[in-house]
């Protein structure tokens, strides 16, 4: 795998490559959602027999439902009448002012006899009589009430003309007193002729009076129809959207589709001729948003395009495998099993981005599939979201993350899918019980045994796939450098056998390396484990190195300097390519290559120029690179601060301090760190580790005087 990757790269620039790449997973994503997102439609008609039950994929609000309650509900509400006391004063004041014209305009007679009397109104009379009662007015009286009611009032004598008047007024009063609704004005006009009978009133006279009693009486309590309206408002208002429920049952199998269910039908879209692309727009915008936060990470992120590209792939690849079989396990909901995705084991994605690349890239990758969980275990309900199972996911994977840290053994893995499982059971259960819902204990059987294995399947699928995408992809866990760092690999057996100095040496530079990595923040277990093979290639020619030279003569002394600069300089090109023949991962290759960086050879340089040859200093440099990591730059100064201390006589706390201080500048003037993003404060922090390691190891020792006494007396015995 890794070998096309780097064939396609070759091909492609990182931007092309890395679109490519996310189309692809936009595309493959699209793909294995729209089939949980896309509306069912159904080919029925209106009064035909149901084939199947149809649920709702939804929950929407019924509009004609609810237009229909909310109607109902405003029509419960009762007219709101107003009582209007003025109406009362307008009508008994426009009464009382017909018989104060009249008093004004009639014809003083003394006669008893009315009718008489009313003979000799003439026309002019009664002309003026209109007139006056007509002038300025809203209401022109003289229209609704009869003539003869005038005249008779002309007729009357002012005396019984004012007596006649307070009476009607009273009746008015008293009849007015109470609200008047439209639908009542017959009632209480007959109840004020009914009271004006009970008066000692002369026929001629009580049938004008009545009249006028009669014409008084009007409506008094109003319909107020804005107040109404807004009551009528404020009831349609309080009216609950009737919903259709996600799941709910439209239509049982065997049933006629009448008009209201073909109505919800259609409202849902559920029927042929409603066929909606709103949800492939849906899922092509959630696909996109994957794509863009996988984009985005890896665009801020601040490591070699080469690794970077790798890793994308990687990601990409377990993403679009664990969605796979997301998509598999949903599929198996056909054999009738409750809940089947609690038994899916999410977490091996994020065990598998922790253990081969990091914690906040397996922390993306979780959440991006809880979020694609929750949409293909949706309880086959097209369309829906199931957000129990997003938090199910998200606290599997979040789980799986935290218990796999420094995860060195696979007996480490299953531990973390035991921890996954257990996690997996809390929160499935905190659910479970929050729903209220009464389960029986088959039920909390049945989750606990599927959120179990959930757990335990994600640490064997993790420990079976950890080894092919490591191989695939060239990837250095923390697991396979504890493979590597094993005594028994053949490397480093050869080296432990035919070098056994330099072995040695390996290890002490081992030591301080993985201490100052871990004091910066760097993989202290990859410099550990590389320092064991950064000196492979002096296993060529072991007895040139000085470390081991046991006792014997120094090679060196008898070759020129060109000829011992040669075979020093060759042994991290014969280092680098033992390891690649070997195949031992790139990084090892790197330190072998690059922990010498393009340093000179000092000792033999000087030799040479002391003999007089004409030499230049770039004949006596290292080939490097320089260093490119942090762990290569570490390596390289421990490998050199080791050797130095370890030729010291009696060294000291102070002597040892100066060292190292010495050679760490050297570098930093040569410009070996010029190529890794070391920072002056961590090269502070890596000398300060290295004095405190090296104090450790070649601290003085304390003679006691009786031990030493003795020891004088054996020598001269």
């Amino acid at each position: 795998m890794e070998y096309w990757i780097r064939r396609i790269r070759t091909l492609l620039s990182y931007r092309l490559f890395t679109l490519l790449l996310l189309g692809i997973v936009a595309a493959l994503t699209f793909l294995l959602l729209f089939s949980n997102v896309r509306v069912e439609t159904y080919n029925i008609r209106l009064f035909s027999v149901s084939e199947e039950t149809i649920r709702s994929p939804k929950t929407i609000i019924d509009e004609q439902r609810t237009e229909i309650e909310q109607q109902r509900a405003a029509a419960e509400v009762a007219d709101i009448y107003v009582f209007r006391p003025e109406i009362v004063d307008n009508r008994t004041s426009l009464i009382g002012s017909i018989f104060d014209f009249a008093t004004e305009f009639n014809i003083d007679l003394q006669q008893e006899d009315n009718r008489a009397a009313s003979d000799q109104v003439t026309d002019d009379m009664l002309e003026d009589l209109k007139d006056a009662l007509s002038a300025d007015v809203s209401e022109n009286v003289t229209t609704a009430i009869d003539d003869h009611v005038f005249e008779v009032l002309l007729a009357t004598p002012d005396s019984e003309l004012e007596n006649i008047k307070n009476i009607v007024l009273n009746q008015i009063d008293l009849t007015m007193d109470s609200p008047i609704k439209a639908d009542e004005i017959t009632a209480s006009r007959n109840q004020i002729e009914n009271q004006l009978l009970s008066f000692s009133i002369e026929e001629n006279l009580r049938q004008a009076v009545t009249a006028l009693g009669q014409f008084a009486i009007v409506e008094t309590n109003i319909f107020d129809e804005e107040q109404t309206e807004a009551i009528r408002e404020q009831a349609r208002g309080a009216v609950d959207p009737v919903q259709i429920l996600e799941g709910q049952v439209i239509v049982q199998e065997g049933y006629l589709i009448d008009r209201d269910i073909y109505r919800q039908l259609e409202a849902l879209g559920l029927t042929m001729n409603n066929e909606t692309i709103t949800p492939l727009l849906g899922v092509l915008l959630f696909s996109f948003i994957v794509v863009a936060v996988l984009y985005f990470h890896f665009s801020s992120w601040n490591i070699e395009e080469e690794k970077k590209q790798n890793y994308l792939t990687l990601v990409s690849m377990i993403f679009l495998l664990t969605l796979s079989l997301m998509k598999v396990t949903e599929l198996v909901r056909e054999l009738d099993l409750m809940e089947i995705g609690y038994i899916f084991p999410v977490a091996i994605a994020s065990m598998l981005i922790r253990s081969m690349i990091n914690t906040r890239l397996a922390l993306v990758v979780t959440i991006l599939l809880a979020a694609s969980g929750s949409i293909v275990f949706n309880d086959s309900l097209t369309g829906s979201i199931n957000v129990e199972i997003a938090l199910y996911f998200l606290f599997s994977g979040l789980a799986g993350i935290l218990f796999l840290s420094h995860a060195t053994r696979r007996t480490h893995f299953l531990r973390a899918g035991l921890f996954v499982g257990a996690a997996n059971v809390l929160i499935l259960f905190s659910m479970l019980l929050m729903e209220n819902v009464q389960y029986t204990i088959m039920d909390f059987l049945y989750y606990f045994l599927f959120a179990s294995v959930a757990g335990l399947m994600a640490s064997i699928l993790t420990i079976g796939l950890l080894p092919l995408f490591e191989a695939g992809f060239g990837i250095l866990s923390m697991m396979k450098l504890v493979e590597l760092s094993n005594p028994n690999h053949p490397l480093l057996k050869r080296i432990l056998t035919e070098a056994p100095g330099t072995y040695h040496h390996s290890v002490m530079v081992a030591n301080l390396a993985e201490s100052a990595c871990e004091a910066i923040g760097a993989n202290g277990l990859l410099a550990r484990v590389g320092c064991y093979y950064h000196d492979i290639g002096k296993t060529k020619r072991p007895h040139y190195f000085i470390e081991n030279q046991m006792n014997s003569q120094n090679p060196h002394d008898r070759l020129s300097p060109e000829a011992s600069r040669d075979i020093i300089i060759s042994h991290s090109l014969e280092g680098a390519e033992m390891l690649r023949k070997y195949k031992l991962p790139k990084e090892f290759v790197d330190i072998a290559e690059q922990h010498h960086g393009t340093t000179l050879l000092k000792f033999f340089y000087y030799k040479a120029k002391n003999d007089g040859e004409d030499v230049y200093e770039e004949d006596y440099r290292y080939p490097g690179p320089k260093p490119q990591t942090k762990e290569t730059a570490v390596i390289s100064v421990a490998d050199s601060v080791e050797a130095a201390v370890r030729s010291m006589k009696d060294p000291t706390s102070e002597k040892i301090k100066e060292l190292v201080h010495s050679i760490v500048q050297d570098r930093l003037k040569d410009g070996q760190f010029n190529e890794c993003d070391i920072t002056l404060k961590e090269i502070e922090t890596i000398k300060r580790v290295f004095c405190e390691t090296l104090n450790g190891i070649f601290h003085s020792r304390i003679e006691y005087p009786e031990f030493k006494k003795e020891q004088e007396r054996k020598a001269q015995a």
